[in-house]
């Protein structure tokens, strides 16, 4: 009979406390995501099932698993959703699945057409990545019964199953930051309720702002998107008020790498004359020569968890219903300048 794999053994093995190895397994912070990657991995390859699941073995089936992308998501400068579309793949890959992927147009979405691997049957669970409208996903969940999960993104129905990160939380702690490294004229760079995460990391900032009894100046909430259709234009936004701050938090790094292009055509050099902040840790290759000071969503552990319970879901088994809410961690660069110095 073969021994049972216990954290302790993985511990053991990999030269790290049992509680670091808990602490990995079960999605939490506090170290860096190769050590997390190298846990996970490990305990794979040891054969460690975690105490949830010892009970019905549910992952010695294989499923189909569907992945739908807006296309919005898979533009050139969007390629966040395409990194968590390979840790997704990857993940399932690891716990015996396969995926196929199909990406929803825009003109599908308006015409409720409905994604061929879900109509045509070739899947047994749905993971979408990234927001799609939610007339869209109603009309999907009311005609056919398939398992779904949403991954970064929820519509607050009450009623669904999603994996996001805590953009609230996560734009709180780098404005604070901000704030601590002296700075106390801080801009924010995106268009409001273009998306959930933008919304959510503007609050986060106000937060911060009302929490240092500073105010919020309209004239420093710099859109960055269009609202309708949430495409980034360098050309239309990006706009630099006449009054200048001494720091600009982004509501992702594309953005970040926008703003200090447009700093640097103006004649300012970013961190000595501008401060700016990023998020996601994530940035399409030359798009910014400075390592930015920004806050790195958890894709691994979020593509993990959505992988997890959907398989569970389709499975009939007990799994984390709701929305299951991941929070990252900071990631200190050379885009912001310590005033205090």
């Amino acid at each position: 009979m073969a021994k049972t794999v216990r954290l302790k053994d993985i511990a053991e093995k990999i030269g790290v406390s049992t509680v670091t190895v808990s602490k990995a397994l079960s999605g939490q912070k506090g170290m860096s995501d190769e050590l997390r990657e190298k846990i996970h991995a490990l305990a794979n390859e040891m054969g460690y099932i975690p105490s949830i699941s010892r009970k019905v073995d549910i992952f010695s089936k294989s499923y189909t698993i569907g992945l739908l992308i807006s296309e919005d998501n898979m533009t050139e400068y969007s390629s966040y959703y395409t990194k968590m579309h390979q840790k997704v793949s990857q993940i399932a890959m690891e716990m015996g699945c396969f995926t196929m992927l199909e990406v929803v147009s825009e003109q599908s979405e308006k015409k409720k057409n409905f994604p061929r691997i879900i109509a045509d049957k070739k899947v047994d669970g749905i993971i979408v990545i990234g927001r799609l409208s939610g007339e869209y996903l109603t009309s999907i969940r009311e005609n056919f019964s398939i398992p779904m999960i949403y991954l970064d993104f929820c519509n607050h129905t009450g009623d669904e199953d999603a994996v996001v990160a805590d953009s609230f939380h996560g734009a709180y702690l780098l404005t604070n930051h901000l704030f601590d490294m002296g700075h106390t004229s801080i801009a924010f760079v995106g268009t409001i309720m273009a998306e959930g995460n933008i919304t959510d990391r503007y609050l986060g900032y106000v937060k911060s702002l009302l929490e240092h009894s500073h105010p919020v100046r309209k004239d420093w909430v710099i859109p960055d998107r269009d609202l309708s259709t949430g495409e980034m234009d360098y050309n239309r936004f990006f706009k630099l008020p006449e009054e200048m701050p001494s720091a600009f938090f982004c509501n992702c790094d594309v953005s970040a790498s926008m703003l200090i292009k447009r700093l640097n055509e103006k004649g300012y050099k970013v961190p000595d004359d501008i401060s700016v902040a990023g998020y996601d840790n994530y940035i399409f290759p030359g798009l910014c020569d400075i390592k930015l000071t920004t806050f790195e969503v958890d894709t691994y552990e979020m593509g993990r968890n959505a992988i997890y319970n959907l398989i569970r879901k389709i499975g009939g088994e007990r799994y984390r219903q709701g929305v299951m809410i991941l929070e990252g961690h900071m990631v200190l660069g050379d885009s912001v300048k310590d005033l205090n110095a």
